[in-house]
């Protein structure tokens, strides 16, 4: 089970030029050109650690976007190299390995989601079946598309087919420069077999 408090994020990943989130992520390396791309941005950091991120005015234009393009043009590289494996696998990575219940808790209700994708939920125990039925939820099969949410420097959104949609958005975890990025990732869109109950809470 997983519990959140006013947000609705799978996954907070990080990216640097050291982090092979290829390998990590899908089993698949990232090639030397994504590596030498994201250093030329991230190598400079490391003599600025002692300096608040407010200092660098332009670090959306400067830092942001060339490794938000260097992470997106390297998932389409691996996405082509095994199209199937890599659309199943970046879901799994992001929203778990293991079948789940997670609860969301908002201003005024409570969220069950249940992240049956492999029918693990759900089952009867010994003698005792279980109350509510919990459709098994499709894995996707294909990246549909990688592109910049409009009007944005900080966020991608990747489009699946089984109607898996997800937000990709990059900002910086510490006050103080660091030479790495964290992700804030959201689902945007799920299949309609996610079961989804919402309970209203009483007013306090």
């Amino acid at each position: 089970m997983s519990a959140k408090n006013n947000h609705r994020a799978v996954k907070h990943s990080r990216l640097s030029s050291t982090i092979d989130f290829g390998k990590e992520w899908l089993g698949i390396p990232c090639s030397k050109e994504y590596f030498s791309k994201v250093g030329d941005v991230f190598n400079p950091l490391r003599s600025r650690t002692h300096q608040a991120w407010s200092s660098h005015p332009n670090k959306a234009r400067d830092v942001y976007v060339p490794v938000l393009e260097a992470f997106k043009v390297e998932l389409e590289r691996i996405y082509k190299l095994s199209p199937k494996d890599v659309a199943s696998s970046l879901i799994e990575h992001l929203v778990g390995l293991k079948d789940f219940y997670k609860v969301i808790k908002l201003d005024n209700v409570v969220e069950i989601q249940a992240f049956n994708l492999r029918g693990d939920l759900g089952l009867p125990f010994q003698a005792q079946s279980a109350k509510f039925s919990v459709p098994k939820v499709s894995l996707p099969s294909e990246i549909i598309e990688i592109s910049w949410k409009p009007g944005s420097q900080t966020t991608l959104i990747v489009k699946c087919n089984n109607c898996w949609e997800l937000s990709f958005r990059i900002h910086n975890a510490s006050s103080n420069i660091e030479p790495s990025l964290k992700f804030d990732i959201s689902l945007i869109r799920s299949p309609s077999t996610l079961f989804s109950n919402t309970l209203t809470l009483p007013p306090e």
